[in-house]
């Protein structure tokens, strides 16, 4: 993107001239608290971390930065600070006006953001600052009555070739290239970034760069990530970065922002216009700000010159026959020509608990003749009882095929539940059997425990063990995160039952002894000191851990009686009589 932005300037230097004095002019005009654009760079024309010739790879950017229209507002703005916003103006719609369901959106986007995410601070400006310089406002309201463009609006392939590299991700689903990526919808996103910040804002059950409410409200939560306070001058500016990494993008985005806040107003879809530079085109310079006028001109009188006479008239032929039009025959949807779903390859999944499903269900969409069909829209759904669900967090979503026909489900990723369910193909608006995959969830296992340290861990009747028990869950000599470890006290390693006194552990207010406990990311199982009681009886138990796969491991516990206290020296009676004298003897 870099490099088409110096090539523009280059060959169009007075193009800057008139970007500066714009924003200059609405800068001087904004209220002390507006935030105002960066002037980070001497001309404003380089795309953040890119050489000059140096097309960007496009990581990082909703766009993947791809071409934008440079169109100024005027300097002259719509109203006075503090008018109303919903009166015409004078400058006409193609500058100020807004596109009925375009600015609908934008209102809603910023009621759902705000709702969801107050300390953002959204403003819908934003949203119709973007939304003009990359698609003219969803190519001047032309949408249907769901919101959907009547025909998509698609960016360049971004091939390397003067564009930023970037390789298919969504197997041409949303861009119709299973090649390379391409920008896509009224507010153009890659498909990469739309898989993560997709939204179904009009609630129809998909999520559709192409509407105008979907890509208006994904936008909203794109812009709003990482905790960003639109509110602050800095994050505004990464959050507008993060769109397009180029400084003249930024200065151009919020030029329309401070025009659209100081007033706008709604007119008719589809009455809109489209502006005419984009930053990877040749400069033609902004339309004019004021429309030229319309007022009818009264022609200058003009003598008719007299016709010389006719010698040989022509035969004046006999009126034909008019012929008639010709029919043209209905449209036919893509979807009335599919007769079936076909499943590719393997339709069993199969994966275990918190983990992707290796592959993705995928299937072809077929007419009569065999042959695939472009452009249909296939829902896929998750039936059954489960906690799987498709990236970001939907149990359906719907996918249009690719110019093979082909349609790929989102990444399918299984919750903690095991057990079977199943993932449904249909084709959107057609009544055709379905496309069933089994997907099957196991737990996750460990072949070996070991326990960590040596020591056997010792307590008194009464109270807790104060020393921390480690052991390490393998699998084929790898180590096991996520296994499920049951831990049960014992009297005996050699008949290992449930022991009914001694050690326990505490679930609330209950006492037990038998817990399930779970590997970290590391393949460690903890017990920490004073997790493990002693109870009230003295003598030798054993701790067992056992895991899905055959993992088993004791540790040796001793509880042992308190210590006896020695007794005290104590009174035994009265003092013992002293022996009287004898009596002498008498004389």
């Amino acid at each position: 993107m870099a490099a088409h932005i110096g090539h523009r300037l280059r060959k169009g230097a007075t193009s800057g001239v008139v970007m500066a004095a714009a924003v200059a002019a609405l800068a001087a005009s904004q209220a002390p608290e507006a935030v105002q654009p960066p002037a980070d760079n001497t001309s404003g024309d380089r795309a953040i971390g890119a050489g000059e010739t140096v097309p960007p790879s496009g990581d990082g950017s909703a766009t993947g930065d791809s071409p934008y229209y440079t169109e100024l507002p005027p300097l002259n703005t719509p109203n006075k600070p503090g008018a109303v916003t919903n009166l015409p103006v004078i400058t006409g719609p193609a500058e100020a006006g807004i596109p009925a369901s375009v600015l609908a959106a934008y209102k809603r986007a910023e009621q759902s953001i705000r709702s969801t995410t107050p300390g953002c601070n959204l403003p819908w400006q934003l949203l119709a600052g973007i939304g003009k310089v990359e698609s003219g406002q969803a190519r001047g309201g032309r949408v249907d009555a769901n919101g959907t463009t009547l025909s998509p609006i698609l960016g360049p392939v971004l091939n390397g070739v003067g564009f930023a590299n970037i390789s298919d991700t969504d197997d041409g689903a949303y861009d119709g290239d299973k090649v390379h990526d391409r920008a896509v919808g009224p507010m153009q996103f890659i498909p990469s970034t739309w898989a993560t910040w997709g939204q179904d804002a009009n609630s129809d059950g998909k999520k559709d760069p192409n509407n105008i409410y979907d890509a208006a409200q994904a936008a909203g939560a794109y812009l709003c990530a990482n905790d960003r306070n639109l509110a602050l001058k800095a994050d505004l500016d990464r959050a507008i970065l993060s769109y397009n990494r180029s400084t003249e993008y930024l200065n151009l985005v919020m030029s329309w922002v401070t025009y659209y806040q100081r007033g706008t107003h709604q007119i008719p879809d589809g009455t809109g216009t489209l502006p005419v530079d984009r930053s990877d085109g040749p400069v033609r310079g902004n339309r004019p700000t004021v429309p030229p006028s319309t007022a009818p001109t009264t022609p200058a009188p003009v003598t008719p010159k007299p016709k010389p006479p006719v010698t040989n008239p022509a035969p004046v032929k006999p009126p034909t026959t008019p012929t008639k039009p010709p029919v043209t025959p209905p449209t036919v949807t893509p979807a009335a020509k599919v007769v079936r779903l076909t499943i590719v390859a393997n339709g069993r999944l199969t994966t275990t608990t918190g983990s992707d499903f290796t592959g993705a269900p995928r299937v072809v969409a077929l007419d009569a003749t065999g042959k695939p069909v472009a452009g249909v829209g296939v829902r896929f759904e998750i039936a059954g009882t489960t906690d799987a669900r498709f990236a970001g967090g939907t149990t359906a979503v719907t996918v249009t095929t690719g110019s093979a026909g082909l349609a790929s489900s989102p990444r399918l990723r299984a919750g903690a539940q095991t057990g079977t369910f199943t993932v449904r193909a249909t084709v959107v608006g057609r009544t055709l059997a379905a496309a069933d995959f089994a997907a099957t969830v196991t737990e996750r296992q460990a072949d070996t425990l070991t326990r960590v340290g040596e020591g056997i861990p010792t307590a008194t009747t009464g109270t807790a063990f104060s020393q921390q028990i480690q052991v390490k869950a393998t699998h084929d000599g790898v180590l096991a995160p996520g296994v499920a470890v049951t831990a049960t006290v014992v009297t005996s390693d050699t008949d290992p039952q449930e022991s009914t006194e001694g050690p326990y552990f505490k679930q609330g207010d209950q006492t037990v002894r038998t817990v399930t406990l779970t590997t970290g990311v590391d393949g460690l199982l903890t017990l920490a000191p004073d997790t493990l009681f002693a109870g009230d009886k003295a003598g030798t138990f054993f701790l067992q851990l056992t895991t899905p796969g055959g993992g088993k491991v004791f540790v040796e516990l001793t509880v042992q009686a308190p210590p006896t206290p020695e007794p005290t020296p104590s009174d035994t009676g009265s003092p013992e009589a002293t022996p009287s004298p004898s009596s002498s003897p008498t004389a």
